[in-house]
């Protein structure tokens, strides 16, 4: 299973507004209960949970926050660019403007708990998250998380 497995074009939100980390759990909850199996106030739980055992903020401007939760059939992904970046508690001590959400059922095999390595390995890479910062067009940055090599940079801004 990849990342492109996972995540939805319409899980690719730009431009949301938030001033919290707190807020930012909040709307992401939101957004997945909507699209998945589970409760707004489980993913909530879950992501709060994990937050307090360290922040998923990585440096760079970008998060994963991630769990797993009660009453999820199967992984949920969303990919979210801030209109502004936000205070996220990060290694780097950075705001955050990029954030990919990362929910695995409660009892997820090993396969599944992969996905979180190769979502951090993808952004790392500095150009193709220039790219995700670039462009205004969710169906491109979906192609982008998918790994698409035929993209160009012209063509992930426009």
């Amino acid at each position: 299973m990849n990342f492109h497995d996972v995540i939805q074009p319409e899980d690719v939100i730009l431009g949301l507004e938030v001033d919290s980390k707190t807020r930012l759990l909040k709307e992401l909850a939101r957004h997945a209960a909507q699209r998945s199996d589970a409760s707004a106030s489980d993913i909530t739980a879950a992501l709060a949970a994990r937050e307090r055992l360290g922040s998923t903020g990585l440096g760079d401007g970008i998060a994963i926050p991630h769990a797993k939760v009660r009453g999820l059939a199967k992984p949920f992904a969303a990919f979210v660019r801030l209109a502004r970046p936000c205070p996220f508690e990060a290694v780097d001590d950075q705001n955050v403007d990029i954030v990919v959400l990362l929910l695995l059922p409660e009892t997820s095999p090993k396969e599944y708990l992969n996905l979180l390595a190769r979502i951090a390995r993808l952004l790392r890479d500095a150009e193709l998250v220039a790219r995700l910062r670039q462009s205004d067009d969710t169906a491109a940055i979906h192609r982008l998380l998918g790994g698409d090599p035929s993209l160009s940079t012209a063509t992930a801004a426009a």
